[in-house]
């Protein structure tokens, strides 16, 4: 993902006529890190995204790849797809629906594995519409504008999703969730298909 990514950001930066050094200083990011991703060598985080998505004229849900095959309103155990892993953050992303086409909730499986950002190094983030959150296994740290929530199995969250936010995994073992956005973050991506 993070070479079709870095691919992306290359092709509308030159479509652009922009220089790496021009889009360093419209995203505040450093032209060694812009290169290292459109290279596919790193990875990005979502506030970083969304500023070189902004820079680029796009919306940020461009830049997200749909290799999953639609399957119909049932999704079975052995067809939940995976559709991001990303090592430096320590997040797995699995697909929970196996059609998205025209839907309003995005509903997927995120795990997170032990040794993420520390609470203190955590950014916030914060999108349109709002966010559920079922904590399947593990023990969550949520992070809201107000403070600090572990969550334990059995536990949730419902919230705007304009709430700046962010998930932290502060012990040694996995954390298995349960995500549903709404609005579904990717269908105007799925409407240009």
């Amino acid at each position: 993902m993070a070479n079709n990514l870095g691919q992306k950001i290359k092709r509308l930066r030159q479509d652009h006529n922009l220089t790496l050094k021009e889009l360093s200083s419209k995203t505040d990011l450093s032209t060694g890190f812009l290169s290292q991703l459109e290279r596919g060598l790193t990875t990005v985080a979502v506030d970083a995204l969304e500023r070189i998505a902004k820079a680029l004229g796009v919306d940020i849900t461009y830049f997200f790849a749909f290799p999953w095959k639609l399957h119909g309103e049932i999704t079975r155990s052995y067809e939940k797809q995976l559709i991001q892993y990303d090592q430096g953050s320590h997040f797995i992303n699995y697909l929970l629906s196996g059609n998205l086409e025209g839907k309003q909730l995005f509903p997927r499986i995120v795990e997170l594995l032990p040794g993420g950002k520390k609470r203190k190094d955590v950014n916030f983030y914060s999108h349109q519409g709002e966010e559920f959150i079922y904590v399947l296994e593990g023990i969550l740290t949520l992070i809201l504008r107000d403070g600090h929530h572990e969550l334990f199995p059995g536990d949730s969250a419902h919230f705007s999703s304009e709430i700046p936010h962010n998930w932290v995994n502060n012990t040694t073992r996995k954390v298995v969730l349960l995500v549903v956005n709404c609005p579904n973050p990717f269908e105007k991506t799925l409407e240009q298909k």
